[in-house]
């Protein structure tokens, strides 16, 4: 049996980017919602909830964009000159994030100003993140193999769109994570954040759905067209199953089960942008075949995943397994 390794790679670097979406997401989502927190006890407990497991989290974006570099250069080599100015953002904001984890603890006479930079960097790292994820769906200009837009081409309406749509779901990843981690009113106060973040994700899911069935003729053959749609019917008949669970496990006393039903929901919305974008990596006109490496390239690195990625999975799981108390006071126990 022929095994097709460009799609190997596709399905490996969407398990990095989707790994990397919903663990370092509730780590964003605790900052975006930062603010809301009250100073002192509060915000500490929402920062220990996360200290043990924050930096090995963002193991996944090293995964994700280093693979597209390997397996995919052509993707890789027009994606980021039509996104720079997205990826520098969200590059900055994710260091600003993490001097600041770091430092509020060790300087508290400027506390509020890390907690500050905490929220900044958090909240610019999702936009970012949001936008470069709507400008490849919107379609990259490409001329020759190589990106042919402008500077600002990715700013438009509906990168603003999908943007906003990430801060929330990171938010309600965030909160969901606060509702399994802290106990008592830490507790209430996130499942009250929880259920606000939910209706705004589903919100915004919808409303960038239906924007991407008009976005170009593609995408309305995929969703609106027969036989296609038989495929891809599964995905937001589903997506309103996980939400109505989600809504009904956050109005009664859960812990964990809001937190996974939050991935589940994101996992529903990659799976529907899988259906909407495959087989291009870049949209409109380069696929996955188009943009891959040699096939001896492929091998090469997979065998290199298929001994790296078992470790990072291992060392993460045993990570969070040994922090998968409640948080206290003084962190977990």
């Amino acid at each position: 049996m022929n095994i097709d390794l460009t799609v190997v790679w596709a399905f490996i670097i969407a398990f990095g980017i989707f790994a990397y979406v919903v663990m370092d997401g509730f780590d964003l989502g605790i900052g975006i919602l930062f603010p809301t927190f009250e100073a002192g006890p509060e915000r500490d407990k929402a920062m220990n909830s996360i200290a043990p497991v924050w930096d090995g989290n963002e193991t996944w974006l090293v995964l994700g964009g280093g693979g597209l570099f390997a397996a995919f250069p052509l993707a890789y080599a027009i994606i980021l000159p039509a996104t720079y100015p997205l990826i520098i953002a969200m590059l900055l904001g994710l260091v600003f994030r993490g001097v600041a984890f770091e430092y509020r603890w060790r300087d508290e006479g400027h506390r509020r100003w890390w907690d500050a930079a905490f929220t900044g960097g958090s909240l610019v790292a999702a936009m970012a993140q949001g936008m470069t994820l709507g400008a490849l769906l919107q379609g990259i200009e490409v001329v020759d193999r190589s990106y042919a837009g402008s500077w600002f081409d990715w700013l438009t309406p509906y990168t603003l769109l999908t943007g906003i749509g990430t801060v929330a779901g990171y938010a309600l990843l965030g909160s969901t994570w606060l509702v399994w981690k802290l106990d008592g009113e830490g507790q209430a106060h996130a499942r009250s954040l929880a259920k606000k973040a939910a209706w705004a994700t589903l919100i915004l899911m919808g409303a960038v759905s239906l924007y991407n069935v008009v976005l170009n003729a593609q995408y309305t053959e995929r969703w609106l067209t027969a036989p296609e749609i038989y495929f891809v019917a599964p995905v937001p008949i589903l997506t309103a199953v996980v939400a109505i669970a989600l809504l009904r496990a956050l109005g009664v006393e859960r812990h964990s089960k809001p937190f996974w039903l939050s991935i589940a929901l994101f996992f529903m919305g990659m799976a529907g942008l899988g259906a909407t974008m495959w087989p291009y990596v870049v949209p409109p006109g380069v696929t996955i075949w188009d943009a891959a490496a040699p096939e001896s390239s492929q091998i090469f690195m997979l065998i290199g995943v298929g001994i790296t990625m078992p470790l990072i999975i291992a060392y993460t799981g045993w990570a969070y397994w040994v922090f998968r108390g409640k948080v206290g006071e003084e962190g977990y126990h």
